[in-house]
């Protein structure tokens, strides 16, 4: 039977989901797109570069094996790039299985160079006014504007922020030379769409000394633009924005309904675009969601990358507020760490705030930081806190995900099914509770701790060998941690 392009790489997806986590499979391989099948070679559409690139680095090695499992040794994949995010005939890759990029638009690995047919060079400089300095007081130098808290390396990674992090270091090693210009960066209150801008601008700036950046609020942009129109200086205030290499806008939505500062805003926008001056904004909702915007603007924030930042998962919540303690020097005990991200679900901020208020209510009132006092102070960020993970709890979970009685969990059976589910409630309770293993294996039908070791480790094991095992034993742990809220 002949396997027509989209068969292929549909068996390629089965594979690649049970290697990759759920996230990266949506970001990464979910918005690729089969094109044809020709000989040994499959072609796939790509968004962009920077999507490939990525592919190749990463995931060179599942996609070699999974191409060469649906089309034999001599199987290879060729990618087909989008131009300008259209699907005219954008730069195509014949590669290997293992990739290597050539022709098209990108010669040589290099993109080509962007228009400069306007040269800032041109504007008097020494005439031009600087609305971040007071009248009277002049500055030659622009004031970047960027908090120096707010760097790569105290910005976590995860699933959650990966692709717009990866964007960005992309973009601060080479502004307004790559694809993702602009940068829209997406997301709710307090996911680190501040932070993350502030770090690309603190690292364009350590690699590029002589380069212009400014971070700028919308809320302050539109307060220029008024003084600027009150003082019939609204060339200079363009001007002045024309010069930035780096110019980074908080909170776009803001300029909503206010048309003469999104026509001023468009003007600057088309000319640091065409100077091949990076530009990053950061809005609340996607740039499609974005109501009482020009069209002929919105159209523009869709020019390059937009990348959404998502709520974190528990063990990124975790490293973020193990980077906060030891950027405080503080230690907490780990069962109050986890605990705090347990209730924290949704916002960094608040988990910042939390371990804040922990610091200054121990150093006020002298005493230890404690779960007592944890969950005195988590009661002033939530309504409800979650209850704490039981061995019990855990039972009910696994047999419900097996279809099995609780009751069996703790009888002497020796079905498979349920030995396995047994088995996995132990290690689940090893590694989610401190119960001691004396007490988890009591709680089985008095079994002994020599048991739950075993247990654990055949767990362990399968784990190692296959792929479906480990990812029920993946979708338990995470179902137990994020719905306790719901008991």
């Amino acid at each position: 039977m002949t396997k027509d392009h989209a068969t292929v790489w549909g068996n390629c997806l089965q594979t690649i989901r049970k290697n990759v986590n759920q996230q990266s499979f949506k970001t990464w391989f979910e918005p690729i797109k089969p094109v044809r099948l020709e000989s040994n070679a499959l072609t796939i559409q790509v968004p962009n570069k920077f999507f490939y690139e990525w592919l190749e680095e990463h995931y060179v090695n599942l996609l070699k094996t999974t191409i060469r499992r649906e089309l034999g040794k001599r199987g290879r994949l060729e990618y087909q790039i989008l131009k300008n995010g259209t699907n005219g005939h954008g730069a195509r890759q014949a590669a290997s299985a293992a990739g290597t990029y050539a022709g098209g638009t990108y010669k040589n690995g290099k993109a080509d160079k962007p228009n400069k047919g306007f040269a800032p060079g041109m504007v008097d400089t020494d005439t031009i006014k600087n609305p971040f300095v007071i009248p009277g007081i002049r500055k030659v130098k622009v004031d970047p504007q960027l908090n120096p808290n707010y760097q790569f390396d105290n910005y976590i990674e995860g699933d959650c922020n990966r692709l717009a992090r990866s964007a960005g270091l992309a973009i601060a090693k080479k502004p307004g030379g790559t694809s993702f210009n602009p940068l829209v960066i997406f997301g709710d209150v307090g996911l680190g769409k501040t932070h993350l801008a502030h770090a690309i601008g603190n690292d364009v700036l350590d690699r590029f000394p002589s380069k212009t950046v400014l971070y700028v609020s919308s809320e302050k942009f539109t307060n220029q633009i008024i003084q600027s129109i009150k003082n019939n200086a609204v060339n200079d205030f363009v001007n002045f924005y024309q010069l930035i290499d780096v110019l980074i806008v908080d909170d776009i939505q803001f300029l909503a309904n206010k048309q003469k500062t999104q026509e001023i805003f468009f003007h600057i926008f088309n000319q640091l675009h065409q100077n091949g001056r990076q530009i990053i904004i950061t809005s609340d909702r996607p740039p499609k969601d974005l109501d009482g915007m020009e069209e002929r603007l919105l159209s523009r924030f869709k020019w390059g990358l937009s990348a959404d930042l998502q709520a974190p998962d528990l063990e990124t919540r975790m490293a973020i507020l193990e980077a906060k303690m030891n950027q405080e020097g503080v230690e907490l005990p780990a069962s109050v760490t986890e605990f705090i991200c347990y209730n924290i679900q949704n916002n960094i901020r608040e988990l910042e705030g939390v371990l804040v208020s922990l610091i200054a209510q121990s150093s006020l009132n002298r005493r230890e930081i404690d779960m007592e006092l944890t969950k005195q102070v988590i009661r002033n960020f939530v309504k409800q806190i979650n209850k704490e993970i039981t061995v019990e709890y855990i039972q009910r979970l696994v047999a419900e995900h097996f279809s099995l009685p609780v009751e069996k969990l703790q009888g002497k059976t020796r079905k498979r099914q349920v030995v396995i589910a047994r088995q996995l409630s132990m290690y689940l309770a090893k590694n989610l509770t401190d119960k001691s293993l004396k007490a988890i294996g009591e709680t089985f039908g008095g079994r002994d701790h020599s048991t739950v070791i075993y247990s654990c480790r055949t767990v362990s094991d399968l784990m190692e060998t296959d792929v479906i095992f480990k990812d029920t034993v993946s979708e338990l742990e995470k179902k137990i941690k994020l719905s306790l809220h719901d008991q």
